[in-house]
C-alpha cells in the first residue's frame, strides 16, 4: 500500500519561520498512558478505565457520562495467567463511568451471562456454536426507564438476535423484556449495531445491521422498546456495493436541533486495520439519508464525508481501527464522538478514544484530530495560529483498502495510515494566503493551490507531545476530514 502525503515542501505556498509573538503549546502531561501491556490480566480490570473499550455507547446521566461496550479484552498467555485472574468473575457488557470525559470509572458489568434466549436462537441456526458474548450494546433513557440493547450473534454470519435489558437505574440491575430483531441466514440482514432515536414527530426508530445486507430501521414502540409491528425488520437506509469485501456496519444516529437534521453515522472496513467513520444526514430520522454530495446512502455510493481513519501523527506509533462511533452531548449543546482506537503495530491493544465534534457552516460533522483532554475552551487569536502545524488529509480510504491492508487480518505496515505533513503560517502572509475570522473562530487558507476553506479552530491537548495547543478541523471540498495541530 502507497500513503499518499497530504503536502510537499515544494507544494507548499505559504511558510516562513515561527512568529515570535504566537504562544508556546503550554506542556501538559498525558491523562493516561495508550499502552496498557502491565494492566491486560484479568486482576487489574477496575483500573482498565480507557481500556479494553470496543464498540461504546455513551449518554450523559445525572452527573455521569455512562458507557457501555463490547464484550472484548486483550489476551493474554496462558502460562502467565494467575490464579487472582481465574478468581475473577467477568460478566457481560461492561459499563463504565465518568464525570468529565477523561478519566473513566469501571462500574463492572451489565449481566452475569448471556441471556438463554438469545443463546438459544444462535444456537438453533448455526448448528449449536456462536454466542460466545454481547456484542455492541446501545443505551437511551424513555421515561424513567433505562434500556440497554446488547446483540448475541455467530461470528460471521447473519444469525443473530438484538434484545433489550430495562432498568430503574444506568448501573443496573437489568432484567430481560424480550427480542426486538433476530435474523438467520434467510434474512437479507443482520441483527446486530443497534441505535435507537425518538424523532420531533415522537415516533421512535431502530437503526441496526452490518456487513450482510446493509443498515435497516425499523420503528419500534415506545412504550415497550421493542418492534412496533411483531417480525418487522424495517427498511434498507445504507448499503455498499460488494459487501463481501466493503464492510459497512454499526450505525449511530444523533438529531442536531440547531440544525434541525439527523445525523446517520457508519463504519467502513475492517475493524483492526482500515476502520472508518462517514455520515449521511436527513431531515427526518427514517431518513432517505444522503452524503456530502447528495447522494443516498443506500445507493451503494462509498458515499462521504470521511470523519476518521487510520492516522499517525508525528511521535507517535499511529492508530488503526478507529470506527463503530458513539455520538452524544453533554446537554449543554456540546457535541462529541467516541470510538475504539487500536494502538499500532500489533493492533491489539482497544482504547477509548473521544474526540469533540463541531459542525461546519455547510451543516457536516467534523471531529476533533486529538483526543478530548478536558482542555478549557477558549477564544483564539490570529497571532496564536502563526508557526508550524502538523496536519492530516483523513481521505476516502479506497487508497489504503487496496493491497496489503485488503485482506482479513492484515496488519497496517508503516504506510498503513495517513501520515501527517508538515505546514508553516506565516503572520506575514495573513489576509494573502489565510485568513482567519476571529468572532466565528473559522480559518481559510491556500495549500497547493487548492483553498481549504471554514477550518474550526479550538483550544485542545496534543497526546504526541504532551501539551496543551491551538486545533483544527474541517471537511475540504470533496468531502475529506482536514486535520491540523499547532506545533512548535
Amino acid at each position: 500500500m502507497k500513503t499518499i502525503p497530504l503536502l510537499t515542501l515544494a507544494s507548499m505556498l505559504f511558510c516562513g519561520v515561527f512568529a515570535a509573538s504566537a504562544t508556546v503549546p503550554a506542556p501538559k502531561p498525558n491523562p493516561w498512558s495508550d499502552s496498557y501491556r502491565e494492566l491486560i490480566p484479568m486482576r487489574h480490570y477496575k483500573s482498565w478505565g480507557t481500556y479494553n473499550v470496543h464498540d461504546p455507547s455513551c449518554h450523559k446521566y445525572g452527573d455521569y457520562y455512562y458507557m457501555y461496550s463490547t464484550d472484548a479484552m486483550v489476551g493474554m498467555r496462558r502460562d502467565r495467567i494467575t490464579d487472582e485472574d481465574r478468581a475473577v468473575k467477568a460478566g457481560n457488557i461492561p459499563i463504565r463511568r465518568s464525570k468529565d470525559l477523561v478519566n473513566w470509572e469501571f462500574v463492572g458489568w451489565a449481566l452475569d451471562s448471556i441471556p438463554q434466549e438469545a443463546v438459544k436462537w444462535v444456537h438453533d441456526n448455526n448448528n449449536g456454536h456462536g454466542a460466545t458474548n454481547i456484542w455492541a450494546p446501545y443505551i437511551i433513557k424513555e421515561g424513567d426507564e433505562y434500556r440497554l440493547y446488547y446483540c448475541v450473534s455467530a461470528f460471521g454470519k447473519k444469525i443473530s438476535y438484538i434484545g433489550l435489558l430495562v432498568s430503574s437505574s444506568p448501573e443496573g440491575p437489568w432484567t430481560e423484556r424480550g427480542c426486538v430483531v433476530k435474523t438467520n441466514d434467510r434474512t437479507p440482514m443482520n441483527a446486530i449495531d443497534p441505535s435507537v432515536i425518538v424523532g420531533k414527530d415522537g415516533k421512535m426508530w431502530m437503526h441496526y445491521g452490518s456487513f450482510f445486507g446493509g443498515i435497516y430501521c425499523v420503528e419500534l414502540d415506545r412504550a415497550t422498546g421493542l418492534t412496533k409491528t411483531v417480525d418487522d425488520h424495517g427498511h434498507l437506509v445504507a448499503r455498499r456495493a460488494n459487501y463481501r469485501r466493503d464492510n459497512l456496519e454499526a450505525p449511530e444516529i444523533i438529531y442536531n436541533p440547531a440544525l434541525d437534521t439527523y445525523f446517520l453515522f457508519g463504519s467502513y472496513d475492517p475493524l483492526e486495520t482500515t476502520y472508518n467513520v462517514r455520515v449521511g444526514r436527513s431531515k427526518t430520522a427514517e431518513g432517505p439519508f444522503v452524503d456530502f454530495h447528495g447522494k443516498e446512502l443506500s445507493d451503494t455510493t462509498d458515499n462521504l464525508p470521511v470523519l476518521t481513519a487510520p492516522y499517525r501523527f508525528e511521535q507517535h506509533p499511529g492508530w488503526a481501527g478507529t470506527g463503530h462511533c458513539a455520538a452524544f452531548t453533554d446537554g449543554e449543546g456540546n457535541y462529541f464522538m467516541a470510538h475504539q482506537g487500536r494502538l499500532s503495530p500489533d493492533n491489539g491493544m482497544m482504547v477509548l478514544h473521544v474526540r469533540q465534534m463541531f459542525f461546519t457552516p455547510e451543516g457536516w460533522p467534523a471531529v476533533s484530530p486529538e483526543r478530548y483532554a478536558g482542555t478549557p475552551q477558549r477564544t483564539i487569536t490570529a497571532d496564536e495560529l502563526a508557526g508550524e502545524w502538523d496536519v492530516i488529509r483523513i481521505k476516502d480510504a479506497v487508497d489504503i483498502r487496496k493491497g496489503e491492508l485488503a485482506e482479513k487480518g492484515k496488519r497496517p505496515s508503516r504506510n498503513g495510515w495517513y501520515r501527517s505533513s508538515r505546514v508553516s503560517i506565516d503572520k506575514a502572509d495573513k489576509d494573502k494566503k489565510w485568513s482567519f475570522d476571529e468572532k466565528s473562530q473559522l480559518l481559510s487558507m491556500e495549500i497547493g493551490g487548492e483553498k481549504i476553506e471554514n477550518l474550526i479552530i479550538f483550544a485542545g491537548h496534543d497526546w504526541e507531545r504532551e501539551a496543551d495547543t491551538v486545533l483544527f478541523t474541517g471537511i475540504d471540498k470533496d468531502g475529506n476530514s482536514f486535520w491540523g495541530k499547532r506545533i512548535e
